[in-house]
C-alpha cells in the first residue's frame, strides 16, 4: 500500500492581533525512508555537543521555553543543523500567505485557507491519487484550520485520507520541519515587508543573506518549484 503523509503547521492566529497567518503543508512519500537521515542529525547533534530538543522555531529564535538557558550561539547552531537536517530529507512543501485585514472574520479565513488546500490538492491531482492512503497530521487544534482540512480533503480527496495524531520519532520530526519552514517562509515575508527586525538579522543576517542562503534553499523543497 502506497501511504502519503502531509503535515500541517501555521504562523500566527485568528485573532487580528498578528499581522499574518501562514499555513504550511510539508509532503513526504512513505516509501522514502528517513530514519537514517535523522539518526544522522541527533549524531551530529551529540558530536557538536549540542542539546538534543524537540525543535520548535519560535521559541528557539527569542530564547523561551526549552531555550532559555542556551546561549545565541547554541541556538543559531541548532538552527543551522536543523536546515541541514531539512535539506537532506526528501519531502515537498507548500506554504499559504495570509493578511488579517484582508478578511473580514475567521470564517473568511477558513474558506480561503480551504480553497487555497483544495487547489494544492487539484493541481497535483495526479501525484495525490498515486496514493493508497494520504494521512494528514495536524493537532494544533485551532479551529479555522480543522475547518479548512476538512472541508478540503472532503471535496478531493475523501475516499483515501485521514486526518492523524502523531505517534512516532519520524512524524514528530517531520512535524518539527513544518515549523521549520513555516518560519523561513513568514521570515520571507517580514523581510520584505522591512518588518524582520533584530531577531531575524540576528539569525539570517540581512535580506540578502537571507534570500541567497535559507530562502533560497527552502523553496528547492517547494512542491512547485520551477
Amino acid at each position: 500500500m502506497k501511504e502519503l503523509s502531509v503535515f500541517i503547521d501555521e504562523s500566527g492566529d485568528k485573532s487580528t492581533h498578528a499581522r499574518y497567518f501562514l499555513l504550511t503543508a510539508v509532503i513526504h512519500n512513505q516509501a522514502n525512508k528517513i530514519t537514517d537521515k535523522i539518526n544522522a542529525y541527533e549524531q551530529s547533534l551529540a558530536a557538536a555537543d549540542l542539546p538534543n530538543i524537540p525543535f520548535h522555531s519560535e521559541p528557539l529564535l527569542n530564547g523561551h521555553e526549552g531555550y532559555t538557558d542556551l546561549s545565541l550561539s547554541l541556538r543559531k547552531k541548532l538552527l543551522y543543523s536543523f536546515n541541514v537536517l531539512v535539506q537532506r530529507l526528501p519531502i515537498q512543501y507548500a506554504t499559504f500567505v495570509y493578511k488579517h485585514r484582508e478578511h473580514n472574520d475567521a470564517e473568511a479565513l477558513a474558506q480561503h485557507i480551504e480553497r487555497d488546500l483544495i487547489a494544492l490538492f487539484n493541481d497535483h491531482l495526479e501525484f495525490f491519487q498515486d496514493f493508497d492512503k494520504v494521512k494528514v497530521y495536524y493537532d494544533n487544534g485551532q479551529k479555522l484550520v480543522r475547518q479548512a482540512l476538512y472541508g478540503a480533503i472532503s471535496s478531493c480527496l475523501s475516499q483515501q485520507a485521514v486526518i492523524r495524531k502523531k505517534t512516532t520519532m519520524t512524524e514528530y520530526r517531520l512535524a518539527q520541519v513544518a515549523d521549520y519552514l513555516c518560519t523561513i517562509e513568514l521570515a520571507a515575508v517580514k523581510y520584505a515587508a522591512k518588518e524582520n527586525g533584530g531577531t531575524y538579522d540576528k539569525f539570517f543576517g540581512g535580506i540578502g543573506s537571507f534570500k541567497k542562503n535559507w530562502l533560497k534553499q527552502a523553496k528547492r523543497k517547494s512542491i512547485d518549484k520551477k
